[in-house]
């Protein structure tokens, strides 16, 4: 079967009635939960996207809580349960300022969580990679908005980490 393109896809949408569009919708959220989850916030959560942000970082608080901190190897697995999910949560909006205010919360729980970042590698990783994805995402922000995340950043920074080959986008010339 020969998969259409989102332009023949669209044109498709256009020419069939609206509760046709309606049972398709439906039907397409019965089969993965993934599709289920975006048609919620499409439907129920997009118009407040404050609001969508602080459930997500209540989410965040609820999962560091439940962290096993005694087994470095279970905190590292469910450290990436919750970069899984804020990911997932990143595609469904559209909003690079959401993705980011999820994104720092993540890091600033994680540095305020007490975990040994840097007895492990794959931790270390792990926080360095967000603050990428933060610095990527900023870069493509205004300027304005990006002055108000610099403070944010310059906190997240400051970890003594060998080897932190990173460098924020406030440093770079």
């Amino acid at each position: 079967m020969k998969i259409a393109t989102v332009h023949e896809i669209k044109q498709e949408l256009n020419a069939i009635p609206p509760s046709a569009v309606k049972d398709l919708c439906l039907r397409l959220a019965r089969y993965k939960k993934e599709n289920k989850e975006l048609l919620t916030y499409l439907l129920f959560e997009a118009h407040d996207e404050h609001g969508y942000v602080e459930s997500i970082k209540n989410e965040i608080n609820e999962s560091f809580e439940g962290l096993p901190k005694s087994n470095l190897h279970l905190t590292k697995k469910s450290l990436r349960k919750i970069v899984r999910s804020l990911n997932k949560y990143g595609r469904h909006t559209s909003s690079s300022q959401s993705q980011i205010d999820m994104l720092i919360h993540f890091c600033i729980k994680l540095k305020a969580s007490g975990i040994p970042v840097l007895r492990s590698p794959a931790l270390e990783n792990l926080y360095l990679q967000q603050l990428k994805k933060i610095n990527k995402l900023i870069d493509a922000l205004h300027e304005d908005l990006r002055f108000d995340y610099a403070k944010q950043i310059l906190i997240l920074e400051d970890v003594e980490m060998p080897g932190n080959r990173f460098l924020s986008w406030s440093k770079k010339s």
